[in-house]
């Protein structure tokens, strides 16, 4: 077999119609695009437009509210941690810190604000850790078991009105 004999499987490639070629091709004068109008033309985009009539989706009420200034963080609940201590990957003695966990492999933080440590688990030895948030069920364990939790995250204050 040789470049030039190389074809494509019979009726894989179907030729495109050629348009405005004469009456006798069906697909002659207005090339299958009726008469006038802004559809005929070039360069139509009409995704959601209805002739003027206003739109559904202006028309329908909208829910919900989607706040811009969330903060998303990285769950980290204290039964990883205390299975990551015990397979080596972090060490107890020093302060465990965001970067440290990372590291380890336990948290991915790319453009989360930071990790949020949750009381799913248990924890039998004091570690001192520092996150940007904890829950105050895995503060109290990790206080129990002896550590400190230190979070960086400043709390809103409750505004009153």
């Amino acid at each position: 077999m040789k470049l030039n004999e190389i074809r494509d499987n019979p009726g894989a490639h179907l030729k495109s119609k050629r348009l405005g070629r004469g009456i006798g091709s069906g697909k002659g004068k207005t090339s299958g695009k009726g008469v006038k109008g802004q559809k005929a033309r070039e360069g139509v985009a009409l995704n959601g437009f209805e002739g003027g009539q206003l739109p559904i989706y202006r028309r329908l009420p909208k829910r919900g509210f989607k706040n811009i200034f969330r903060v998303a963080y990285a769950p980290l609940n204290i039964g990883r941690l205390e299975a990551a201590i015990e397979a080596g990957k972090i060490d107890a003695g020093q302060p465990i810190t965001e970067d440290v966990l990372r590291a380890a492999g336990l948290v991915r933080t790319g453009k989360l604000g930071g990790v949020r440590l949750l009381a799913k688990g248990s924890i039998g030895r004091a570690v001192r850790i520092e996150v940007a948030g904890a829950s105050a069920a895995a503060i109290a364990a990790i206080e129990a078991a002896g550590g400190s939790v230190t979070t960086t995250a400043a709390v809103a204050a409750p505004t009153e009105g």
